[in-house]
Formats: C-alpha cells, sequence, structure tokens
C-alpha cells in the first residue's frame, strides 16, 4: 500500500488545484495499482505540528511519508512517483 498524503488549508486555491491533480492521477492509474493507494489529507490550520512545518510550502504532497512536492504539483512527476513506488512495493 502506497500512502499519498496531501497537507493544506481551507481556502487554499494551490491547494485545490493540487488536491484536483492527485485525484486525476490516481483516478488514471492502472486499476491493480490506483487501488492500492491510499489518499490521505491534513490541514495546517487543525495541526500545530504541520503548520510549523509546512505553512509556507503549501500544498505539500508526501508518499510514505517522504517529501515528494511542494507549492505546484506536477500529474507526470507524481504519476511516475506513484507507479515507481508500487512496482519497489511489488518487488519488496
Amino acid at each position: 500500500m502506497t500512502t499519498l498524503t496531501l497537507i493544506g488549508k481551507p481556502g487554499c486555491h494551490l491547494c485545490d488545484v493540487a488536491e484536483q491533480i492527485v485525484e486525476s492521477v490516481v483516478a488514471d492509474l492502472p486499476p491493480a495499482v490506483a487501488d492500492r493507494v491510499e489518499i490521505e489529507q491534513a490541514s495546517i490550520a487543525d495541526d500545530v505540528a504541520l503548520y510549523e512545518k509546512w505553512w509556507e510550502k503549501i500544498p505539500v504532497v508526501l508518499i510514505d511519508g517522504e517529501l515528494h512536492a511542494h507549492w505546484r504539483v506536477s500529474a507526470d512527476r507524481l504519476r511516475a512517483a506513484l507507479l515507481a513506488s508500487e512496482s519497489q512495493g511489488a518487488s519488496a
């Protein structure tokens, strides 16, 4: 299972765009891969630790807890990372 975490806050235009990109990329993955991607959302407005760490970089995308992107999310780069993550998980 691959965990993709999207960190943002309400009312953030870039966060809304990032969410759309994440949802679109996951929806377009092969079903065997998409079914193994869990999307979590977190808000810096609800978590002081997240705010302190990420407030000037949102939206932030983490893949399995590791920073993948901040500010702008590239659909192509995200797709490649999720496919690579799944292939690594399958071989482990």
